[in-house]
């Protein structure tokens, strides 16, 4: 801030003026959405690291069904456990066990509405009986 005279009494102003006050909002509007955008995407990426730890807790029930039963046939996802998940991650992913054969099973996490926008890259993560791990894209595990 430089001081200013006032052309008609000679005096030194002191203040800000509008440009000055435009050029601070508009830094702070700049530095607001970088903000806000970096604490978006790290939320997403927490609730993926949520689905992905109901992917493996399911995954485990999987193990000890088949240790029980000696085939994973007749396997469904235990519903404390997805509704567990599903309650920390209500409109944010859905669970599913697509495939469920007598020695193997798929367990599935599916990005839904903000989430799905938010993580794209990572819509849908995958985890079988063998613990392999796919993502949408490389990374999302």
């Amino acid at each position: 801030m430089m001081p200013r005279t006032s052309f008609a009494s000679g005096r030194t102003l002191r203040g800000f003026t509008l440009i000055e006050l435009m050029i601070v909002v508009v830094v702070v509007g700049v530095l607001a959405r970088i903000a806000v955008a970096g604490y978006q995407s790290s939320v997403a990426k927490s609730r993926r690291n949520v689905a992905q730890g109901c992917l493996m807790e399911q995954a485990q029930f999987m193990e000890r069904y088949y240790t029980t039963n000696m085939s994973y046939s007749g396997a469904t996802l235990p519903t404390s456990a997805v509704q567990q998940c599903q309650a920390d991650l209500s409109g944010k992913y859905s669970f599913t066990l697509p495939t469920v054969t007598a020695s193997t099973f798929t367990l599935q996490a599916d990005a839904a509405g903000t989430q799905a926008t938010a993580d794209a890259s990572c819509a849908t993560m995958t985890v079988n009986q063998l613990g392999v791990r796919t993502g949408t894209s490389t990374g999302c595990w």
